[in-house]
């Protein structure tokens, strides 16, 4: 069984933050804040999304595993 996790960069253009059903906390992190509130296998993924360097990556649920070229 694999798992598929997108991670999308966004800007805000209207409003104010909050959860919702689908997303049970908001907030704005830094590039260090995001390593050190995740898991590598998260922070990674948002760390891809942020810097413009998406990849395909295979993790145990936790910890990256495999990282492959950019895509």
């Amino acid at each position: 069984m694999g798992v598929v996790g997108l991670v999308f960069r966004c800007r805000m253009v209207a409003g104010t933050p909050a959860p919702t059903d689908e997303a049970t906390d908001v907030r704005w992190l830094t590039l260090d804040e995001v390593s050190a509130a995740m898991t590598p296998a998260f922070a990674t993924r948002v760390t891809d999304a942020i810097t413009d360097s998406p990849k395909v990556c295979a993790h145990d649920g936790v910890i990256l595993l495999v990282a492959a070229a950019p895509t």
